[in-house]
């Protein structure tokens, strides 16, 4: 390379020429130049595809999806035009940008099916349900005993635990244990069987 000329074009460099080779060679679908294309390239379109998505997960498929078109468009590859490199970032920074598009674009149509939406009906289902789920949690409470009520009574209302709970109660731990665990295990039969 001359110092009063630049860089080397991209048919001089080695490395560009290499690439050019594989592109060739993938056109005439060379499976295993293509492998070698991505190994030498992998790194620097994804880099590029990182940059415009800011996301990993969507840079990976989204490289995916790159190399993909690359090796269906490989015979589009024009060295006239530029490098091999250059071509794939252009796809790479395309692809990218579409993805970006394709995600704005499905947030502003789900922002618009929720303004769309009535919010009184919304809360008319929201009522509804609450009201389902307390009177299912009221026949729950019903099937207990008193014992075992004033148990979970005393633990979920008074916030006491077992052990002040059989103080107050004037009973040994092990009886709240087990009125607790009891009472626990009605409710989630009743609970879940009304489900």
């Amino acid at each position: 390379m001359r110092p009063d000329r630049g860089p080397e074009s991209p048919l001089t460099d080695p490395q560009a020429a290499h690439l050019a080779e594989l592109m060739a060679a993938t056109a005439r679908g060379d499976h295993r130049a293509f492998a070698e294309l991505y190994d030498l390239t992998a790194r620097r379109i994804y880099g590029t595809v990182l940059r415009v998505l800011r996301a990993p997960e969507h840079a990976e498929e989204v490289t995916q999806e790159v190399y993909a078109e690359l090796w269906q468009r490989a015979a589009r590859y024009n060295p006239r035009k530029g490098s091999v490199i250059s071509w794939m970032c252009t796809v790479a920074r395309r692809r990218a940008v579409d993805r970006v598009r394709s995600v704005s674009s499905e947030m502003a149509r789900d922002e618009r099916y929720a303004g769309a939406a009535d919010p009184e009906i919304d809360q008319v289902w929201d009522r509804a349900t609450q009201s389902d789920d307390i009177e299912r949690v009221r026949r729950g409470l019903q099937s207990l005993t008193d014992l075992q009520s004033e148990a979970l009574t005393l633990a979920y209302y008074e916030d006491l635990t077992q052990s002040q709970i059989a103080t107050r109660l004037n009973v040994p731990l092990g009886t709240v244990k087990a009125r607790m665990r009891d009472a626990m295990k009605r409710l989630g039969e009743t609970l879940g069987g009304a489900a």
